[in-house]
């Protein structure tokens, strides 16, 4: 955010933009450095088969965040959670539209041991993580969007519960369980 905006004042302009009170295209010099953190933190992770570089990355994402059926924010917590979602879909079609292989090459595992918001240099095979976050909604929608809410979009657990009016104890604990499914789903061999 730039200097002199706060939290409470971003969140007013994204309801004043979702009520169509507002412009999107004002929002970007706002929201524009904390897109471009969550693009880099994605990357940062070694998502693999992309070749997209985090600014690219975060003009489509801003592009699809201003659309019109996008535009329903009611805090900065909920913008951001659907940025990150966005930064998802937008990596994983720019995979698949390469025809990257789905699955890493044999013997080679994703590491999940710290399996948390902004970790760096964690590797990560982005379509085994997405094919695993899809398998992992059908079982459990609610812990699936915590998991994208929090490693994608970089959302504290106080955040994250804002955007999904849970309490915390309850992101903590779907949090600690998501990571447990997603540990036995991508690393098998343990």
């Amino acid at each position: 955010m730039p200097q002199g905006t706060t939290n409470k004042e971003l969140t007013i302009h994204l309801q004043q933009v979702s009520r169509g009170e507002r412009s999107g295209e004002d929002l970007l010099p706002l929201v524009y450095h904390e897109l471009h953190g969550l693009a880099r933190a994605m990357f940062a992770r070694g998502a693999v088969g992309h070749t997209l570089q985090p600014t690219a990355l975060v003009h489509e994402a801003y592009l699809k965040l201003i659309s019109p059926t996008e535009r329903e924010w009611d805090s900065r917590a909920h913008f951001f959670a659907v940025g990150a979602r966005a930064m998802r879909q937008i990596l994983r079609n720019h995979v698949r539209d390469r025809g990257a292989q789905k699955r890493r090459a044999p013997g080679h595992r994703i590491d999940l041991e710290h399996l948390e918001p902004a970790a760096p240099h964690l590797p990560v095979d982005l379509l085994a993580i997405d094919e695993a976050l899809e398998e992992l909604a059908k079982q459990d929608e609610r812990q699936a969007r915590i998991v994208e809410l929090r490693f994608f979009g970089g959302l504290t657990v106080k955040e994250t519960a804002a955007v999904l009016r849970l309490s915390t104890d309850t992101i903590k604990l779907e949090w600690r369980m998501a990571k447990a499914w997603l540990r036995a789903r991508l690393e098998p061999d343990e």
